[in-house]
């Protein structure tokens, strides 16, 4: 959303003026924009409220595929929108796609989790946000101006995340279900034994089998719980204070505010117009190689050591950035201290909170538990996302 920021705010006032002959301030164009931002992360709640009750009805590899609607419709909106004259298209397709990635970034974690082997589980879990890194770095190339951010395009960059939907809706339906969501929520051995060799690519050890079938009898005769039950559950208290506060942490931090609104950033940071869209990748790939790095290192160094040792570091970073914020008119190098301190920070972060966050919830609780607390853990996520993008530009 960076690079087309310009083009689709003058649109927003063009908008304005041909329907009821009003110019907009720059504080209400700021607002509408704000709105066409932040309303992605409303829709993030909504789908991570959505995601748990299609895990259970209709299984991890069907909701992903039935995912795709929101997507794909979302797209229709934005590549429409222009030649509609409405930005409204443009706040609800945004809408739209926020319900994909919510419904997406619960359930791909959960997918992947429970289709591992137990020692390889967070380092596949985690695979999901070292791709979201890499959709992240994608979306900013797509966005320079010499590609799809200039005036002319700016629909098409906004409907290009219809394509990875395309390439899923083409290779997902060949892939095998979770093999916990085919022996435990439909008790199906024999599906099971086949998604486990399909995915191993070899003979089931019985070890394996053993801690599904273990899993499955201690749970037998439960149903699905609810998000409401597990507020009222003893058993599970310390799992889901700790999933709720590192899931929130995990948006409170600030970092997707530098992807949202990094125009804003580098600005203040005193970055010139031309260069911020180049930067502004940079961003990116470093949380693309961090979360790599974390990838690497999460079996061996464990959760724990990752989430804490990120949020240190950033806390450290922010700190440092904030001094060289208030000295930068005085000494010639701040601004460029001020973006070295964004980079640290987003290595930081890619190092601990992305990776690891998503990871927790699989690990912490059973089969029973585990929709409703990605449900939980991605409505704190979203709604913090939210409050932090809409405070965001007002703040700088």
């Amino acid at each position: 959303m960076n690079a087309p920021t310009t083009f689709i705010q003058t649109f927003i006032n063009e908008t304005f003026l041909q329907r009821w002959d009003i110019q907009l301030e720059d504080y209400q164009v700021t607002l509408v924009w704000s709105i066409i931002v932040s309303i992605f992360s409303l829709g993030g709640l909504a789908g991570a409220l959505l995601a748990g009750p299609m895990t259970i009805r209709f299984g991890r590899k069907n909701c992903l595929l039935l995912n795709n609607v929101f997507l794909m419709s979302g797209a229709l909106l934005a590549l429409t929108s222009r030649a509609a004259g409405s930005f409204e298209m443009i706040i609800l397709s945004r809408f739209l796609i926020g319900i994909n990635a919510g419904i997406s970034m619960n359930v791909q974690p959960m997918y992947f989790g429970e289709s591992a082997p137990k020692h390889l589980r967070g380092a596949v879990s985690q695979s999901s946000a070292v791709f979201t890194a890499f959709g992240v770095v994608l979306g900013q190339v797509v966005g320079v101006r010499e590609i799809l951010g200039c005036e002319s395009c700016w629909q098409y960059l906004l409907a290009s995340n219809a394509i990875p939907g395309f390439i899923q809706l083409l290779t997902l339906p060949w892939f095998p279900e979770s093999p916990r969501y085919l022996l435990i929520d439909r008790g199906d051995k024999e599906a099971c034994i086949d998604a486990l060799q399909r995915l191993r690519g070899c003979e089931v050890q019985s070890s394996e089998l053993d801690e599904i079938l273990q899993e499955q009898a201690e749970t037998k005769g439960m149903r699905p719980r609810r998000p409401w039950e597990l507020f009222t559950d003893r058993s599970v208290r310390w799992q889901l204070i700790s999933v709720i506060i590192i899931s929130s942490a995990m948006q409170l931090c600030g970092n997707d505010s530098i992807y949202f609104y990094a125009s804003y950033v580098f600005k203040e940071a005193g970055i010139s117009d031309d260069q911020i869209q180049y930067v502004t990748i940079g961003t990116g790939t470093c949380e693309f190689t961090a979360c790599i790095m974390c990838n690497l290192l999460v079996e061996r160094k464990g959760r724990r050591f990752m989430l804490t040792g990120g949020f240190l570091l950033m806390t450290i970073w922010a700190i440092v950035f904030t001094i060289a914020l208030l000295f930068e008119r005085y000494v010639s190098w701040m601004p460029y201290l001020s973006m070295a301190c964004i980079f640290t920070y987003i290595l930081s972060f890619g190092m601990g909170p992305a990776g690891v966050t998503g990871v927790l919830p699989t690990e912490i609780f059973n089969q029973t538990a585990r929709p409703a607390a990605y449900t939980i853990a991605g409505s704190m996520m979203w709604l913090n996302l939210f409050i932090v993008g809409m405070i965001f530009p007002f703040l700088v």
